[in-house]
């Protein structure tokens, strides 16, 4: 079996793109495979992820708990008469966890009499997850709720409470209470029970501080550093996950300065320096501006005789990858403003970490703060591709949609 799409009818409404799909997969692997989609067990999910009929088989996901013999009479009607068994093509034995939440726990009794409700009447399930292990990298994904202000990342584990522990043990209640009701149903025995992964000491780790963010900046090509008058997402770099660092200037005053951002995606750590000061300008932590509070902060008085140097310092937390703002770019999304005015003129230098083997180099950031490059954002874009800007949003649009894996 091979799923084309998933949960498609959550946000998305396009029966061509859901037959060009079925094309490719049939065209790649041949008729010998069923192919199905899943959506969530509404009527208007259904309708709008599912393309009926006897080539692409419809399926359902439902939460844990809900009642599922109604949804499955409902996934007949997207199915041909006689060809819709009964399939959860996503039974949830656990929750996935946010930043900021407590770790998801859900009960073993609970989720293991859900699973008899299905397998007593011959239903199936796929078990999401049977094992949910690690996101590597920067791929932890997030979520939203009613719109896009309210933005959950995911952790970078995927344990999910699942009956396979992220370390890979089963000598857990869970585990045991699905091997129950499975063997309970099974035609055939179970394999014996597996033990737990054996445990070892591995002594004490030393680690050893190779230098701060801002010392990584020495060696930076300057060609890379991107001006604009306003902030510019991160997207226009061809930079998919990571960091951005915005560097400007403001004139301090003696109360303190106020700093607001509008539209951050995801979260902003603010610095502050003084270049003309006896300390080189050393840069000073100021506060964090966060896309689901969106304060302001305040910036305090650097006693400055010259500009303070701004640097914001924005992390891509992780990529939307459900629901209705799948287009969620990243960066300083609006204006910036300082009491209330907006700044201008801004540096801006992509930090990607793609190779976190590798000490990248660039140059120092506080030299950069007083020497504006001569490369334009829209002269950059041009120069890499040969298409306007205009165009250029386009293409990178798809870039957001499909990033290279």
């Amino acid at each position: 079996m091979v799923q084309i799409e998933n949960e498609f009818g959550s946000y998305g409404d396009d029966k061509a793109y859901l037959r060009h799909l079925v094309k490719l997969a049939r065209g790649h692997l041949g008729e010998d495979i069923i192919l199905y989609t899943t959506d969530g067990g509404s009527r208007e999910t259904l309708e709008k992820g599912t393309l009926g009929g006897d080539d692409v088989f419809s399926a359902v996901d439902f939460t844990t708990g809900d009642d599922p013999w109604p949804i499955f009479e409902l996934q007949k009607e997207f199915n041909s008469p006689g060809k819709s068994p009964p399939l959860s093509s996503e039974f949830y034995t656990g929750w996935l966890t946010h930043w900021g939440e407590k770790i998801a726990r859900t009960d073993a009794d609970f989720t293991a009499a859900a699973l008899e409700k299905i397998l007593s009447r011959n239903g199936s399930v796929v078990l999401y997850m049977a094992h949910g292990g690690t996101n590597f990298g920067f791929y932890n994904g997030a979520n939203t709720g009613a719109d896009e202000s309210d933005y959950k990342p995911d952790l970078t584990s995927y344990d999910y409470d699942a009956p396979i522990t992220e370390s890979g043990d089963v000598d857990n209640a869970k585990f045991k209470a699905i091997r129950r009701v499975v063997g309970k149903y099974s035609s055939v025995s179970l394999p014996s029970f597996p033990s737990s992964n054996k445990r070892t000491g591995y002594g004490s780790i030393q680690l050893q501080k190779t230098a701060s963010l801002f010392d990584l900046l020495d060696g930076f090509d300057s060609a890379h550093i991107v001006e604009a008058e306003n902030p510019t997402a991160m997207e226009y770099f061809y930079q998919m996950f990571g960091f951005l660092l915005y560097v400007s200037e403001y004139a301090s005053k003696a109360g303190g300065t106020k700093l607001f951002i509008p539209k951050v995606h995801d979260r902003a750590q603010v610095f502050i320096s003084c270049p003309s000061r006896a300390d080189g300008g050393r840069v000073s932590y100021a506060g964090t501006i966060e896309r689901w509070s969106n304060q302001a902060i305040y910036l305090p008085n650097a006693k400055c005789v010259s500009n303070t140097s701004l640097f914001i310092l924005v992390e891509n937390m992780g990529r939307v990858n459900y629901g209705p703002h799948l287009f969620d770019r990243k960066g300083i999304l609006s204006s910036v403003y300082v009491d209330g005015t907006v700044l201008n003129r801004w540096k801006m230098i992509p930090i990607p970490f793609q190779n976190l083997n590798e000490v990248p180099k660039f140059k120092p950031v506080i030299q950069v703060a007083s020497e504006f490059p001569k490369v334009s954002v829209h002269k950059m874009l041009e120069q890499k591709s040969g298409m306007s800007l205009e165009h250029k949003r386009h293409a990178v649009s798809m870039v957001v949609l499909f990033p290279p894996l």
